[in-house]
């Protein structure tokens, strides 16, 4: 059994809403008459209505300026409305209804069934987008929790990598030196050393510890620096304020993955002379920005075409909505920006009681 809808029926005539009562009925719908612009405003806000019926010439404030205050509030800017006029039967009246907002303009005298069917077709497309939205919801949730999962399993696998494999390579390195035969333990130890050296950047790499343990700022900053050596390319940090406070783990988390796949993006496919991230908490707005000068991205790619954006894109674009963000990527002219901003709460920040990190938060580009 479906949930009756709330229709909303607006005329100054009692008699034409008992008219459109009488038509409607049948569909099983909530019918909510109304004799005014104020009344039918009021019932908006305190009710969900699913579709208006609105009179076009109605006292005081006609049906085109009623519609056009509707469709300012965000809430009501998808909302169905209908048009209904026994004066305005023109061409023109209706298409001045269309630009006014309506979804359909209908003429008196009424013919019961098509006004029925069209009621019936409008609310069909309500509950549908209704059931949409709900499974984007249940897809976003359910995105949002395998990306919490990832970071939980990155962080466990670097932890046994790091304590596990890495404790047994230095095991093997005293060993080595431990070696009488030096043509053996010199290149051995050399060896065990490279093979110590991967073990850490892999496990930095899956989940660095300093994200933990000192916050974003840190664990950014030895981030870059590390690209900065491996990749060749020069990249500035700039993180303000410094201290930089520290926020949820999870939100932490979110803002270095962003920054590390957008970094990780430039040092693949830019072919960049030079990178910048920046990260500012100004008031209660998170901000990052990862700006490079190289080839830019295709037209593609910026509006999120199916198929067009990697899985790296819309991993980040995810994180955002995740915390009610807005993620976007565009062309720098030169280059391409990846920009995102997350509403930090003041509360929530005031809530988190780790400590702040170091106040070294600045890495120096390299010369090239």
């Amino acid at each position: 059994m479906l949930e009756p809808l709330n229709i909303l029926l607006v005329d100054d005539q009692p008699s034409k809403l008992l008219t459109y009562e009488a038509v409607l009925s049948e569909l099983g719908e909530n019918l909510i008459k109304t004799q005014s612009a104020q009344e039918a405003l009021d019932w908006l806000l305190k009710a969900d209505i699913a579709m208006v019926l609105l009179d076009v010439s109605m006292p005081e404030i006609d049906g085109y300026r009623l519609a056009d205050i509707i469709r300012e509030h965000p809430r009501f800017r998808e909302i169905a409305i209908i048009f209904i006029s026994a004066i305005h039967l023109t061409d023109r009246d209706r298409l001045k209804g269309y630009e006014h907002g309506a979804v359909d303009y209908i003429s008196v005298p009424i013919v019961p069934e098509l006004l029925r069917a069209k009621v019936r077709i409008f609310s069909t497309l309500y509950r549908k987008t209704r059931e949409l939205e709900a499974v984007n919801n249940e897809v976003r949730r359910l995105s949002g929790r395998i990306l919490r999962v990832q970071d939980e399993e990155r962080r466990r696998i670097a932890r046994e990598i790091h304590d596990g494999l890495g404790q047994d390579l230095m095991a093997a390195k005293m060993i080595a030196e431990g070696i009488p035969v030096p043509e053996v333990s010199g290149p051995l130890g050399r060896c065990i050393d490279n093979a110590i050296k991967q073990v850490r950047n892999i496990s930095f790499l899956l989940h660095p510890p300093l994200l933990d343990e000192c916050g974003l700022g840190m664990a950014l900053q030895v981030f870059v620096d590390g690209l900065n050596k491996r990749s060749g390319i020069p990249v500035s940090l700039q993180i303000e304020p410094a201290p930089f406070p520290r926020v949820p783990l999870e939100l932490e988390t979110a803002i270095y993955r962003i920054a590390q796949e957008a970094m990780t993006n430039v040092f693949r496919h830019s072919r960049a002379q030079h990178a910048s991230v920046n990260i500012s908490l100004r008031n209660t707005q998170l901000t990052i920005e990862v700006r490079d000068d190289g080839q830019g991205i295709s037209n593609d790619i910026a509006p999120f075409r199916p198929g067009a954006a990697g899985v790296g894109l819309a991993g980040m674009a995810q994180r955002c909505k995740e915390f009610g963000g807005e993620f976007k990527i565009c062309n720098g002219h030169p280059g391409t920006v990846v920009a995102a901003s997350i509403p930090v709460p003041a509360t929530v920040r005031a809530a988190s009681k780790r400590p702040a990190e170091p106040q070294k938060l600045r890495a120096k580009p390299v010369a090239s």
